[in-house]
């Protein structure tokens, strides 16, 4: 039978007509994402001028030409011309065309050379080269769920040491144990200290360093990293210092630690709960527990103004929450918050916890928690 026209209309969806589009927000978003491609590029180029050291180079010489560059630095001329191409275009590095010589200003200095310490931000684009290497694994978890092991990320160890020593050998002694009272004398008369997730133990060696009658442990989750702290360790002579390999989680009492340290550990957790517990049943009961870990909020309204909340999100859905998600763990995830941190340390048995912050450390928030 043939249908006639009038039924073929009504059984048509109504019609939806396309919004009204604003030109200019529409050319002005364009614009962010072409900033968004040469921004991302701009940060593998940064990420090689860092471990490259060609930026420590430049700082230390006078507008040069690409020749002189590369002979400084000791890489081939051809590349590090390119390199310089990207750095020019990037606003990064000034070109002088009549003389073909290029130069760091030093205002960019201060925030891409080793000798900036703490304030050294180019060491953060290699994080953009180390999460690119996931990037498929990670689409691939999107769609089935879970997460990614720590095995996945080769060389996070080596830039999370990296990292954090930027910020421990500036601070560590001069302002984050000062935050305890009466903590850096107590170490130098001798304690028990803990590491949890150590890492590579950087805390641990720089306070072994300075406090030889305190004890000391680190543990983590990875066996490369526990081997590198004990390779560093025995070459030190650091016998006050023992690493081992351990998970978080199967950390507790009874009560045999003064001080327990966490730096930027806790929120990758896969049982962050459990950790917390067992940290509090570790403790002597006029011991602290100093966490470090990031201090954004757990609402993400409040996080807008952050200067690296896309930063944080994205190492956040690349790394930090997909471990714990690859263990069936609850996948608290970077910016879990303070106030999310309060709760899990209120419901471990902490009755007293006090936020502190350390100028040269935007990003961390120095959590100072006791019984």
């Amino acid at each position: 039978m043939q249908t006639s026209q009038s039924a073929i209309e009504t059984t048509q969806l109504p019609f939806t007509p396309t919004p009204e589009i604003d030109p200019a927000r529409a050319d002005a978003f364009a614009g962010q994402v072409v900033g968004l491609v040469n921004g991302g590029c701009l940060a593998l180029m940064v990420s090689i001028g860092h471990q490259t050291g060609l930026f420590d180079r430049l700082a230390a010489l006078p507008a040069s030409t690409s020749d002189e560059i590369a002979a400084a630095a000791g890489l081939n001329e051809r590349y590090v011309r390119e390199w310089l191409g990207a750095m020019v275009t990037g606003r990064i590095v000034e070109y002088d065309p009549a003389a073909r010589t290029y130069r760091l200003p030093p205002e960019h200095a201060s925030s891409l050379t080793r000798e900036a310490g703490p304030h050294n931000l180019g060491a953060l684009t290699q994080y953009v080269a180390l999460l690119g290497n996931v990037e498929q694994a990670v689409v691939d978890v999107f769609r089935r769920g879970g997460g990614l092991d720590y095995a996945a990320f080769p060389r996070f160890h080596a830039l999370m040491a990296e990292d954090s020593a930027r910020v421990m050998e500036a601070t560590l002694h001069t302002r984050t144990l000062q935050l305890v009272p009466g903590l850096p004398d107590r170490l130098e008369a001798g304690i028990d200290v803990a590491d949890v997730g150590c890492g590579r133990g950087g805390a641990i060696l720089l306070m072994a360093r300075r406090f030889a009658r305190s004890r000391f442990l680190g543990l983590d989750f990875a066996q490369e990293a526990i081997e590198w702290a004990r390779g560093e360790a025995s070459r030190e002579g650091l016998t006050h210092a023992r690493f081992t390999v351990q998970d978080a989680a199967t950390f507790g009492g009874p009560p045999a630690y003064d001080l327990i340290t966490a730096f930027d550990a806790i929120h990758d957790q896969a049982h962050p709960r459990r950790v917390l517990r067992g940290i509090r049943e570790a403790l002597r009961p006029d011991g602290v527990f100093l966490m470090v870990d990031i201090a954004t909020s757990s609402n993400l309204e409040r996080n807008l103004e952050h200067p690296l909340a896309p930063f944080l999100y994205t190492v956040s859905s690349m790394h930090c929450m997909s471990v714990s998600l690859a263990h069936g763990g609850e996948g608290l995830g970077t910016c879990w918050g303070k106030e999310k941190a309060r709760e899990l340390l209120a419901e471990a048995g902490f009755s007293r916890v006090e936020l502190a912050r350390i100028e040269s450390d935007p990003v961390n928030g120095y959590f100072i928690c006791r019984p």
